[in-house]
Parts: structure tokens; sequence; C-alpha cells
């Protein structure tokens, strides 16, 4: 599967840890993860040399290819709101998963079309992971 992994990248306290196990969990089973440079600041050093409105053109097409959408949403970001708005508005599977001890929005983990999960370990994210892709007919 061709898989949009979101996460908060300009919030100074993010936290990737679950999410780059996520990363190598999809890649090691053979999906294509069409962000994987959500993780990390050398992935994302290029991300400078675009305009706003070409980082914005680029990701939402990205979003367009994907299956699915798996949105690591314990950190506030607009972008990744954004992500998954778009998603759910053209009936995109989307998995949003938040840490076991943090508030979501209500807006948020209401949408139709989205399956919130929560998870308390790195290793927990990535069953969630797993389990989410076999419900929308992909491999985990």
């Amino acid at each position: 599967m061709r898989v949009y992994l979101a996460c908060a990248m300009t919030n100074p306290h993010r936290d990737t840890t679950a999410v780059e196990e996520v990363l190598r969990a999809l890649t090691a089973s053979g999906h294509e993860v069409l962000t994987p440079h959500v993780v990390g600041e050398v992935e994302q050093a290029s991300d400078h040399l675009l305009s706003d409105r070409e980082l914005a053109q680029r990701d939402l097409a990205w979003l367009s290819q994907a299956d699915c959408l798996v949105a690591e949403v314990s950190t506030p970001s607009h972008g990744v709101g954004i992500e998954v708005m778009a998603a759910v508005s053209v009936g995109k599977p989307v998995l949003a998963m938040a840490r076991e001890e943090v508030r979501v929005s209500r807006l948020l983990a209401g949408l139709p079309g989205l399956t919130l999960a929560r998870y308390s370990s790195p290793t927990q994210a990535v069953a969630l992971v797993r389990a989410f892709l076999e419900s929308i007919g992909g491999k985990a």
C-alpha cells in the first residue's frame, strides 16, 4: 500500500519515537511510505527550498496518491489537521493515533471515516498500524 505518514513537523515539543518505529515497520513490510521525511532533521532539510505554496501542493499531491493516511496526532499540528481533513473529505481511510495520556481534539476524533486509536509504546503503535492496514484490505 501507499501510505501517507503524517506527524507534527514544526512543533518543538513533538515526539517522533513511535512514528520512527511505524516508518521502519511499514518499509520493512514492503509498503511505500510517501512521506518518510516526517522524521529526522536531515530528511526535512530540502523542505526549506520550497515556498509555502510549493510545499502544500507537493504534500497534497502525495496525499492524493496515497491509499490511506496514518497520522500521529499527539502533538497539535495545523498541517496534520489539514491532511486529515483532506483525506477524510475524499473517503480515504484514516488512522489517527495518539499516546494514551494525550487529549485529542473532539472535532478531529469525531470525523466520519477516521479511526482514533491510543497507544502506550512505539511497539503498540506499530501493532495499531498493522491492524488498521489489515482492516482496510492491505497487508500488515
